[in-house]
């Protein structure tokens, strides 16, 4: 399948974008980066340099992932979500020089498959979210999010568990839990650990 960029789009030459991938108005995909197949990048979404999606993602309008990120497979970002690389933000250094690249050590935000950032989101730099975790809209993300878990709020907290369909799971009792949308089965083996059966 072609590749289809529209002409507002910025593009670097050194990028390498999937069959069947869709780069929308006004994004910018910078050098390196790496778009799996049937990638969906929305319109004003930016891509820092060397960032990697796997297959399928879709990133959707004002979108912001700065380097380094790495996106599996199936991952959703929402509309203006950020996820960020810096641990600690400074214009200057110490003596109020301008910092440049060399000044500081990006960290990234690693998003497993199937998972989902929700509208103005922000996952902070360097943390993990997992599996088909989901990350409700406007949640700021400070530390690791479990496979499967639904975090919200300011700082993000898990507040329930979902399965691979995205929909909170109903409690069946003794640790196990079933997704009403597809009736699949998951057992709880911690507070932090939810796994398929």
């Amino acid at each position: 399948m072609a590749v289809k960029v529209l002409p507002s789009a910025d593009v670097d030459i050194s990028a390498t974008l999937g069959d069947g991938s869709s780069i929308w108005h006004l994004a910018q995909i910078r050098d390196q980066v790496v778009l799996g197949a049937n990638c969906i990048i929305g319109r004003g979404a930016y891509i820092g340099s060397g960032v990697t999606l796997g297959d399928n993602c879709k990133v959707q309008n004002y979108a912001l992932l700065y380097e380094p990120a790495r996106l599996g497979n199936g991952v959703f970002i929402g509309p203006a979500a950020v996820l960020t690389n810096d641990q600690f933000p400074r214009a200057v250094n110490t003596d109020l020089t301008l910092k440049s690249g060399s000044d500081w050590d990006s960290v990234g935000v690693t998003i497993h498959d199937g998972a989902s950032i929700g509208a103005r989101a922000v996952c902070i730099a360097p943390v993990t979210i997992g599996a088909w975790a989901l990350v409700a809209a406007g949640a700021v993300v400070t530390k690791d999010v479990p496979a499967f878990a639904l975090v919200a709020g300011v700082p993000a907290r898990r507040i329930r568990w979902v399965g691979r369909a995205g929909v909170p799971l109903e409690d069946i009792g003794e640790n196990r839990f079933r997704c009403p949308q597809d009736q699949s089965i998951y057992r709880e083996i911690s507070e932090n650990e939810l796994v398929a059966e």
